[in-house]
């Protein structure tokens, strides 16, 4: 069923802060065991089963989030590739972000799950797109498609 899923930059310009999201890839291990990922194009999300992993611990640990589209952009337009949004700040003072952190991340920075790759967009960066928030703008952008 078609859904209406705001941008993760939408959504920090709501918020009026930096937000945290997750996007999720799909590993390949060819024979030589050295790891490479699939383009996002040639995934299905819905058969990801860390997606759905993070998703349950999420919902567990009481974290409320959402799906999210990808950085809008007017010169590119892309399908719902499992991407969610995670409605805590970033905080490293925050318990409940360093939770999150420590579940995505191992304690070098790197990430924990290779297939999912957790991500935060400051809002400086999503206010660059903040003319996409006048009336009538991807409607007018939709003509000229």
């Amino acid at each position: 069923m078609p859904a209406i899923i705001k941008h993760i930059d939408k959504i920090s310009r709501e918020k009026q802060r930096g937000v945290l999201f997750v996007i999720f890839h799909k590993i390949l291990t060819p024979s030589d065991t050295s790891e490479r990922k699939i383009p996002f194009e040639d995934v299905d999300w819905r058969e990801l089963p860390i997606r759905a992993e993070i998703i349950k611990w999420l919902d567990e640990q009481g974290f409320a989030w959402e799906r999210c589209g990808e950085f809008a952009s007017e010169n590119v337009m892309c399908s719902y590739r499992g991407q969610i949004y995670i409605d805590i700040p970033f905080d490293r003072s925050n318990p409940d972000y360093l939770k999150i952190e420590a579940y995505l991340e191992n304690p070098d920075g790197s990430m924990r799950y290779p297939d999912a790759t957790f991500c935060y967009l400051p809002l400086d960066r999503a206010m660059q797109n903040a003319y996409h928030d006048e009336p009538g703008f991807w409607e007018k952008w939709a003509e000229k498609f």
